[in-house]
């Protein structure tokens, strides 16, 4: 009961933000690129330690990534560029992040946290590269543990809470099973497409 009520009142105030949005005619593009600038001052606290401002700074920088697609929609400002621009500049976000915690873990000369980092870069990387190049050759492939959402979710509870470095053996592990599961997954799909042909 107390959940539901939390989630009723959490969507209130997402909807407001969405409506209050396209009611100013703000460009989705811009909060795109908003949420990207927020995301360059979440990276700047990991560097130098500030890892509960960085978290804060994450979860700023979520609202205007969550609401940029629900604005676009509701304003009817849909478009492939924009689509593109949101994806691109993820990607950007997303390692502008893990390489605040790359410069922090290098000023520390903890080299095996840097590897940690790393790889935790390739696989954030690699479960959007998977998707996106499988998705050329066949129509969909949303499987795996681990994509954008639950990386930013994890990134937020493991600077909040100091727990970064759990968060990011979750990272490392789950985002390339999903990798693995994604090409696994796309083999057996191409397999099915050439037998029906």
């Amino acid at each position: 009961m107390i959940t539901a009520k939390i989630g009723q009142g959490g969507k209130y105030v997402f909807d407001r933000i969405v409506k209050a949005f396209a009611h100013n005619r703000v460009s989705p593009n811009i909060l795109t690129g908003i949420g990207l600038l927020i995301n360059l001052v979440g990276a700047y606290f990991f560097a130098f330690g500030y890892f509960r401002w960085a978290g804060l700074a994450i979860v700023v920088a979520a609202i205007f990534d969550l609401t940029d697609g629900p604005v676009a929609r509701l304003s009817h400002r849909v478009t492939p560029f924009g689509g593109f621009l949101d994806s691109v500049l993820d990607r950007y976000s997303d390692l502008l992040l893990l390489t605040g915690l790359l410069v922090y873990y290098s000023r520390g000369n903890r080299f095996w946290y840097v590897v940690l980092v790393a790889v935790a870069m390739i696989g954030a990387i690699m479960t959007s590269y998977t998707r996106a190049r499988a998705e050329n050759v066949i129509s969909s492939c949303k499987v795996g543990f681990l994509e954008r959402p639950e990386r930013i979710v994890l990134l937020i509870i493991g600077a909040l809470f100091n727990r970064i470095a759990p968060v990011l053996w979750v990272i490392v592990v789950f985002s390339n099973l999903t990798v693995f599961h994604r090409i696994i997954h796309t083999h057996r799909e191409t397999q099915r497409q050439t037998k029906e042909a």
